[in-house]
């Protein structure tokens, strides 16, 4: 069981749609022996893109883990590989994916360079502090030009990206790379898969520019190890590759370069140097930081925990999926070992768990194991109670290891069961997505017997209902799309009363509750050292027993169900705090359920009292146009209450970067082709919350 970490990669392979992940993983997964036949993602026959909908549409959906062998210098080494989505309805699975990830793979279009998602996904990567390498594929492509891709890292990144290899061509001319390190010419031959790889001297009309580049790798090496830098300034030609090489590593690893590949995935050209590149330079587990996390008994004890099989066990729930032999938890190992059969506890919710199966994973395909060490990435059997974020741990020795942040969703619809027995069974696989998906959300509406489904954007949704229809096999009528909004409050109240006070024939129901409300954002209740939970933060401030300590509870649940249900049109408020101040109770006819009605009674006055304003969702969205479209476009998006924050030209292309509501965007895509003759694209993701014009509000609340 016991593993070499120095021989282990956790790696992901992500970017902008479209850029050719999935191939890459398809090439990766031939090399590495794992598959025999080559799938195509055109073809509808990827090995990673194994859902249904994925083969369909031709996007990856969910990510996808395997485990692959890679011999470099005869040695083997183990990567276990996630292939991400690019589209922006799953960012969700990237996110997850690079919280348990030690380095990563950033693939970029060889003719687009970086796009908008790109940013998204890289900005993922530096808030969890990943490595990684830049691969710039579909180096075939007509229009592909290296040295633009190359300095859009730089500028739009601005990362500190080192070209470690240069193409041989480009378009249909693109038949190779040389190689900077050791100044050698590399060509593939597509006749065998490009299995086969033949060294030469670098063709002369290539020589002079190679030249060029080398001096600049040696100089960006140099600035990253003083040993070389000195050297550097001496003799340049006295640096040999595996000083590059080393030097590199230690930048890649510190995130303060990152080497640059290229190559054509579709065309075989290049995955295998940069499998290569995976071993040279990204890190193996125990060369990150110590995970770090806290006692379960005591938030404020920072615990960490080492890379080491000896270590105590601990690790983190980064995926659950829905099998026909039980779900299968997803789970990085951090420290220690686990074994099948052993039992560990979840510090999260407190509940002990059982291990009865590990498997490795190939996609679809698995080995079950019967033990694991640190720095492995498998699935295990059993867990009932353990979801996306959670960690487990040593019963005897708890950490709760960092949650992930998952993002609200911002578009709904209504959907609703056919028959009784549709009902039945859509309430069970409603569950069954939540825990699959953490940016998908189901709530009942008891006045109107509706279900609202609601995630990241239309794409998103319209898979949800897929997956029931076909998939689950229930049959429901499905609404249109509408708007997530969440309401706030725009003023400060003190001193409201919640009074509770019913009397029928026997016993009564009395409760009272006194609160001040003002308005608080995320970031100042973390500076005040505030709990923020679903947006609004309780605070208890009731002195002199005023309120009994056992209603205290009581009081906060009936406040947090009444700001879920919201005050003027149904949608959660967000961004309040609510101090308990004073109250009184009944000795008799006082009860929890009294102190419910009378937190929420207290809430909706006081959030009256303060003012409700309606917030809207406000999604960046980036139009990629010709230029001759430009004031179609940007007159288009004027009229959709949005704004042009950035715009930047690239050859006859303009890149338009706008804030647009939500509300506005619905069927964008088809304008946005009829106006520009089909020759436009956009993607979009949400920004932020934004407070609506009253007027807009009004017209919102009508409708509702």
């Amino acid at each position: 069981m016991a593993t070499d970490l120095s021989k282990v990669r956790n790696i992901g392979i992500c970017a902008h749609i479209d850029a050719g992940k999935t191939t890459v993983t398809e090439r990766i997964l031939y090399y590495t022996g794992k598959t025999y036949k080559m799938g195509e993602v055109h073809e509808g026959t990827a090995t990673m893109d194994f859902l249904q909908d994925e083969q369909e549409r031709g996007i990856t959906i969910q990510s996808a883990a395997t485990t692959c062998p890679w011999e470099r210098d005869g040695v083997e080494y183990k990567i276990n590989l996630i292939d991400t989505p690019g589209h922006v309805d799953f960012t969700i699975e990237v996110e997850r994916s690079l919280r348990v990830l030690d380095g990563a793979v950033a693939v970029f279009d060889g003719k687009e360079g970086v796009e908008a998602q790109s940013e998204t996904v890289w900005r993922q990567a530096d808030r969890y502090g990943v490595p990684r390498l830049c691969l710039i594929n579909k180096m075939d492509k007509l229009g592909a030009d290296f040295e633009f891709s190359f300095n859009s890292i730089r500028q739009r990144l601005g990362a500190n990206a080192i070209a470690v290899q240069i193409p041989i061509g480009k378009g249909d001319k693109f038949k190779g790379l040389i190689d900077l390190l050791t100044m050698r010419a590399f060509y593939f031959d597509s006749s065998d898969l490009g299995a086969k790889i033949e060294e030469r001297d670098i063709p002369d009309d290539l020589q002079e520019m190679a030249e060029l580049w080398r001096h600049e790798l040696i100089e960006k090496a140099a600035e990253l190890d003083d040993a070389l830098t000195e050297k550097f300034i001496i003799d340049e030609k006295s640096i040999t590759p595996e000083e590059i090489r080393v030097a590199l590593r230690k930048g890649t690893i510190a995130q303060k370069c990152f080497p640059v590949f290229c190559g054509s995935a579709l065309k075989y050209v290049g995955v295998q140097r940069v499998l290569d590149g995976v071993i040279d330079y990204l890190p193996n587990p125990t060369e990150r930081p110590d995970v770090q996390g806290t006692d379960p008994k005591d938030k404020t004890v920072h615990l960490s925990r080492p890379h080491d099989d000896k270590a105590p066990f601990s690790a983190l729930v980064f995926k659950v999926v829905n099998d026909t032999h039980g779900d299968l938890t997803y789970i990085r190992v951090y420290s220690g070992t686990l074994s099948k059969g052993s039992r560990v506890i979840n510090p999260n919710n407190g509940k002990r768990e059982n291990v009865s199966r590990i498997f490795e994973m190939h996609a679809r395909e698995r080995e079950a194991l019967e033990a694991i060490g640190a720095g492995q990435i498998v699935a295990v059997v059993g867990l009932k109670n353990s979801y996306t974020g959670d960690t487990l741990c040593d019963q005897d020795d708890p950490i709760v290891l960092e949650r992930m942040v998952f993002p609200e969703p911002v578009i709904s619809m209504a959907i609703e069961p056919i028959t009784a027995d549709d009902r039945k069974k859509l309430g069970e696989a409603l569950v069954t997505i939540r825990r699959e998906d953490p940016s998908f959300r189901s709530t009942y509406n008891e006045e109107t017997g509706e279900t609202i489904i609601a995630g990241m954007g239309e794409l998103h949704l319209d898979i949800i209902k897929t997956r029931l229809v076909r998939d689950m096999k229930i049959g429901v009528n499905v609404g249109r799309p509408r708007v997530s909004y969440r309401e706030t409050i725009t003023g400060t109240a003190d001193k409201v009363r919640g009074l509770f006070k019913k009397q029928t024939g026997g016993r009564g129901q009395y409760g009272d509750a006194v609160v001040n409300i003002a308005p608080i954002t995320k970031e100042e209740a973390e500076a005040q050292g505030l709990e923020m939970i679903d947006g609004v933060v309780f605070v208890d401030k009731v002195t002199g027993g005023v309120i009994p300590r056992e209603f205290i509870p009581s009081v906060e649940y009936g406040i947090r169900q009444a700001a879920s249900s919201g005050v003027i049109g149904g949608f959660p408020v967000i961004n309040v705090k609510i101090e308990l101040v004073f109250g009184s109770y009944h000795d008799v006819d006082s009860s929890q359920v009294a102190f419910e009605q009378a937190g929420s009674l207290a809430f909706k006055e006081a959030a009256r009292a303060a003012g409700v304003g309606l917030l809207e969702p406000i999604m960046k969205l980036v139009v990629t146009t010709p230029d001759e479209f430009f004031g179609n476009v940007s007159g288009d998006i004027a009229s959709r209450r949005g704004h042009i924050i950035d715009s930047e030209l690239r050859g006859v292309v303009r890149m338009i970067t706008a804030e647009v509501p939500l509300a506005e965007l619905f069927g964008y895509t088809t304008s946005l082709r009829s106006m520009t003759q089909g020759r436009a694209t956009s993607t979009m993701e949400p920004a932020e919350y934004r407070l609506m014009p009253d007027r807009l509000k009004d017209e919102v609340l009508k409708k509702g």
